[in-house]
């Protein structure tokens, strides 16, 4: 059985260990808004785990636009991420 676009979201997330949630996802569109943070222990800079998490969705054929340090977001978050396959 294939993996859903949420499932491959949250696997590339999982593999790169950071802490997420989804701020918009729609599913019909396949278009998502994540709100992305590293955890406590994390000592890569952030620029670092924003190339690994872009490399991971380009590779499974999502655009990527991403926001270092968002200030417009309902939640903290280290990066906004727009997504759509």
């Amino acid at each position: 059985m294939a993996m859903t676009e949420r499932q491959l979201i949250q696997e590339i997330l999982n593999t790169v260990d950071v802490l997420y949630e989804f701020e918009n996802a729609d599913e019909d569109a396949k278009a998502y808004t994540l709100l992305i943070t590293q955890q406590d222990n994390d000592t890569r800079e952030l620029e670092t785990v924003n190339a690994e998490i872009k490399k991971y969705f380009q590779e499974a054929d999502f655009d990527y636009k991403e926001e270092l340090h968002p200030t417009k977001t309902e939640r903290p978050a280290d990066i906004r991420v727009d997504i759509k396959r």
